[in-house]
């Protein structure tokens, strides 16, 4: 078998399964890249909770609005999701990071200074969503892109997993920090820390080193051609195709759920924003738990069983949120969406991780943008129409019965992934010979 070697560190990456991963914890160019995530992630787990109580509590967002300005923050996915993978194949991936962070950072900022200067209104929140979320799209696809080019392919899982870790530590720290501050400052000078949250991602990547280069311009070939090939290859694909599917229904139907999740937390059950913080902050931790144990949890139960569970497990406890309701106090509801966040966190976290490994490890190196543009345009393309259709029919049927609505589709869309080879497979597939 052939052998392809990283850019990074000349360890050979393509062994067909003789290759043997070693403690990233002594890669310090990782070590940097790892870093400045962490900061990013802080940043925006602490303005996602803040953003959601500046529409609902300060700015007085009905439930359509709520659905839109969440359609708004997705729409970028659906608008330029496919093109923009094959734009990321054709640039260097770290300083399409670094570009992408600082359009963020400013797109965050302006927020406080509108505030302050007391002109802030409703649509300044949706014109900062769109340009978070197109900056956002093409973050996403070179950050997904970029880990097989940091690490040998053998580190891939691992680096995923320690990345996913820290997203969860800081889903569980920064909406706790956002509902402790939110006591003592006002909503929109919280922001200013997810502005600088993108602001040392950019400094950390700076500081990150790689041997990628780009494409020769005489090997590229039409935009659409190339979109083509990577879609070609996501859904020709009997193991890559079917998670599409099952991500792409999960996912519309968890948002239409989820969308009006702080309609429920601070109009309904009237928890207040303090302890909606609280809520998704513990409840994080069921998604810090899926992650550090997702290797450990493939390996006991099977690298591809753990997929198809996964998904049905976060389905499951998806319901809770709706059921809530019917909780005797405000206490006992509390603790519902806090089993509830729990629960969909470490099921969704042990199904992304496994997937992702997967499709990095599958996948061509000069297809690797194009195939996670592709399958984001799909999977994320479909989570603005359901954040919309989420506002209407919370307008119309009502919040719970909309989450409820949310929960079945959710449970029904595990069956592409629960019904296929992957719920028997010890062992995913090796990596493929790089070309």
């Amino acid at each position: 078998m052939g052998k392809d070697v990283s850019p990074v560190s000349g360890t050979p990456i393509r062994l067909s399964g003789l290759e043997r991963a070693t403690s990233l914890w002594r890669d310090s160019n990782f070590l940097r890249f790892w870093s400045g995530q962490a900061a990013s992630q802080f940043g925006t787990q602490l303005g996602q909770l803040v953003f959601a109580v500046l529409a609902v509590d300060l700015l007085s967002a009905t439930e359509f609005e709520v659905g839109a300005l969440g359609a708004s923050a997705l729409a970028a996915f659906l608008v330029i999701g496919l093109p923009a993978g094959a734009w990321v194949d054709r640039w260097l991936k770290r300083r399409t990071m670094i570009a992408a962070d600082l359009i963020r950072m400013a797109a965050i900022a302006s927020l406080p200074l509108l505030w302050w200067s007391g002109t802030l209104q409703i649509w300044h929140l949706f014109v900062v969503s769109a340009v978070l979320g197109a900056a956002t799209v093409f973050f996403d696809v070179a950050y997904q892109s970029y880990i097989p080019v940091l690490v040998p392919a053998a580190n891939v899982p691992q680096a995923n997993s320690k990345l996913e870790a820290t997203a969860q530590i800081a889903r569980i720290g920064g909406p706790a920090a956002g509902g402790g501050l939110l006591l003592l400052v006002s909503a929109p000078l919280i922001l200013a820390g997810e502005a600088l949250g993108y602001l040392f991602s950019a400094l950390f990547l700076l500081a990150t080193k790689d041997g990628e280069r780009r494409a020769p311009v005489q090997e590229r070939r039409p935009l659409a051609h190339e979109v083509r090939e990577g879609l070609s290859f996501v859904f020709r694909h009997p193991l890559i195709s079917r998670i599409v599917v099952c991500t792409a229904g999960v996912n519309f139907f968890t948002t239409l759920a989820l969308t009006l999740f702080p309609v429920l937390v601070l109009r309904t059950l009237d928890l207040g924003a303090h302890n909606m913080g609280v809520i998704m902050a513990v409840g994080a931790a069921g998604g810090l738990v899926g992650a550090v144990s997702a290797p450990k949890v493939a390996a006991w139960l099977g690298e591809g069983t753990v997929i198809p569970l996964g998904s049905l497990l976060s389905a499951v406890f998806l319901a809770l949120v709706p059921l809530s309701v019917f909780a005797p106090s405000q206490l006992a509801a509390a603790v519902m969406l806090v089993i509830a966040e729990f629960g969909f966190g470490f099921g969704v976290l042990i199904y992304n991780i496994m997937q992702l490994s997967m499709r990095q490890r599958v996948c061509p190196p000069r297809l690797l943008g194009r195939m996670n543009a592709s399958i984001r345009f799909v999977v994320w393309g479909v989570m603005p129409l359901a954040a919309l259709a989420s506002g209407v029919l919370g307008s119309w049927l009502g919040v719970t019965t909309t989450m409820w609505i949310g929960v079945a589709g959710s449970l029904a869309c595990c069956a592409p992934v629960w019904f296929s080879p992957l719920r028997r497979m010890k062992k995913l597939p090796d990596a493929p010979e790089a070309d």
